[in-house]
């Protein structure tokens, strides 16, 4: 579709997002069971949200993630969620629908624009190699050698606020992350991604590749916001991107044991 920008930030429509967040909030509340804590944590100012990805292009934690924002920050308030960057450009119509909502195209300059317009964004750095793991990995952490986020938090002094979710990479069984198909296709070359996942899912029984929409099941989900971390103006991305993890994993370790 032409004149579509995927890095525009002036395309959110909160009426739209007043109309429809109730419906999501009752599905999420209803099927899914959620089941949230921490939201004392949630800041007024500029800050970037990090989550564990889970599921896939369906899973139900994005749903379950954003709801819970807009549900404590508001329609009007400039929450943002980084979207792939093969939905924003190469599949333009869902992009264009999803843009409505605060998605823009996932790379650090949107970030970056965000925090420095005071507003909030959303962010998965384990992007497919987290989302499309393999069923056994559900309950770990995986960030990859992806440190960007925190290189982004530094630059613009906004705190990074970790949120885990528990329970939505059951929706589906991803029984085959598909990495070595995704290398036979080059896959990273022309889409940006990873792996060519092969699950057992709703309603196809088994769902082939990254793109393939199915029904979540209806397991339990369970939500938990972390308190902020600060990240100092000298400090190693790296040895940032290993705290936000260690932290997000002992938490996603307690809410397995619960």
């Amino acid at each position: 579709m032409s004149g579509f920008d995927p890095d525009s930030l002036d395309q959110r429509d909160p009426a739209l997002i007043r109309a429809l967040l109730p419906s999501v909030s009752a599905f999420n509340r209803r099927y899914l069971r959620l089941v949230r804590d921490g939201l004392e944590h949630i800041p007024d100012g500029p800050a970037l949200f990090v989550s564990n990805h889970n599921g896939g292009i369906t899973g139900p934690d994005l749903a379950c993630t954003f709801a819970t924002l807009l549900e404590a920050r508001g329609a009007d308030a400039p929450l943002y969620a980084l979207a792939h960057d093969f939905i924003m450009r190469q599949a333009t119509p869902i992009g264009r629908i999803l843009q409505k909502f605060g998605a823009i195209r996932a790379c650090p300059e949107n970030a970056r624009r965000v925090l420095e317009r005071g507003g909030q964004a959303l962010v998965y750095p384990g992007g497919d190699l987290e989302a499309y793991r393999h069923s056994r990995e559900r309950n770990r952490i995986v960030l990859g050698e992806r440190s960007g986020f925190a290189r982004i938090a530094q630059r613009a002094a906004a705190p990074i606020v970790p949120i885990v979710v528990h329970g939505a990479h059951r929706s589906a069984y991803i029984f085959n992350d598909g990495a070595s198909i995704a290398r036979a296709i080059s896959l990273r070359r022309w889409a940006r991604l990873e792996r060519f996942p092969l699950a057992l899912a709703l309603p196809w029984g088994v769902a082939v590749g990254p793109w393939t929409p199915y029904f979540p099941l209806p397991f339990r989900v369970r939500l938990r916001v972390l308190p902020p971390i600060y990240v100092p103006p000298d400090a190693e991305p790296t040895e940032v991107r290993e705290l936000v993890r260690s932290r997000m994993q002992a938490a996603l370790d307690a809410l397995a044991r619960e």
